[in-house]
Parts: C-alpha cells; sequence; structure tokens
C-alpha cells in the first residue's frame, strides 16, 4: 500500500519496484540565513529521505563556479555565484525510495510564486533567484554533485 501512495504521489507507475536512491540537497544561504535548516530537513525526513551525509559550508567562488558550470552561458550566472556565495551552505546527501524525484517533487518549482502549496519553495523561497534549495535533477548529476562535495568515506552507509 505505502509503495501505491509513493507511486501514486510521485505520479509514477506501479510497473517497477521503486529503487533506492540518493540526491544532493543544498539549502541556500537565503534560508541558511532565515535560520530554516531545521525546518527543511524535518521536511526531508518525513517524506522519508534520510540524511546520510551533512555539512555547512560557505562555498568559494570557484567552488560555485565549477558546481553550476552549466549554466556559465546564462545570463543570470554572474548573480547565481554572487548569491551562492554570499553566506553559509548546508550540503546534505539524502537517501530513500525514488529520493530524486521525491526530493524534486518536496521541493516545488524553481519560482516559489509557482511552487505547490507545502513545498519547501512554497514556504521558504522568495524568488526564482532566492530559492531556498537546490537538488540533483537525475540519477547521473546525483552522483556527480554528491562526488563533487562529499567523498565515500563521509556519506553513512549500514556497511559503514
Amino acid at each position: 500500500m505505502k509503495k501505491l501512495l509513493v507511486a501514486l504521489a510521485l505520479g509514477t507507475a506501479l510497473l517497477s519496484e521503486a529503487k533506492i536512491e540518493e540526491t544532493l540537497s543544498i539549502i541556500k544561504p537565503d534560508a541558511v540565513k532565515e535560520q530554516h535548516i531545521g525546518d527543511i530537513i524535518s521536511i526531508f525526513e518525513k517524506n522519508n529521505l534520510q540524511v546520510v551525509a551533512m555539512r555547512m559550508t560557505k562555498l568559494s567562488k570557484k567552488e560555485v563556479e565549477e558546481f553550476y558550470s552549466a549554466l556559465k552561458e546564462k545570463p543570470f550566472f554572474p548573480d547565481l555565484v554572487s548569491y551562492m556565495t554570499s553566506g553559509p551552505v548546508v550540503l546534505q546527501v539524502l537517501k530513500g525510495e525514488d529520493a530524486i524525484a521525491r526530493n524534486r517533487q518536496i521541493m516545488g518549482a524553481t519560482d516559489p510564486k509557482k511552487a505547490a502549496a507545502g513545498t519547501i519553495r512554497a514556504l521558504y523561497g522568495k524568488s526564482i533567484d532566492s530559492n531556498a534549495v537546490h537538488g540533483s535533477d537525475s540519477e547521473e548529476n546525483a552522483r556527480k554533485e554528491i562526488k563533487f562535495f562529499f567523498s565515500e568515506s563521509q556519506i553513512y552507509s549500514e556497511q559503514s
């Protein structure tokens, strides 16, 4: 029954078993400054996403430029770099069934004004630029993004 509810909530078919995935989540400077870290983590946990790695840091300009390099040609790139280096962020690895899709659903639309009620961005985002959180958008990007910020030994696993 639980898998059916998850499938319905995520809009996915039940034809295949849900798989356990890891995804990167970043609580961005605006949400950290506004002291929403605990609230956001609570939302993840209430939606069966387990925090298996976490650290707070202030990203350097070089780190942000490298992490968001796919966006470097976009006109908003300089503002993104400035914003992401404006204060500390909380980096997390979340783990759970269909973690990537679930996290994206929990985050809500990039523009908080268009995000569904109850999503993180609807609750804590201020604008399309200051939207509280980042989450991986695919399995491939999740692997790359996690590896960018965490070594394997920093991620909790049952075998640790």
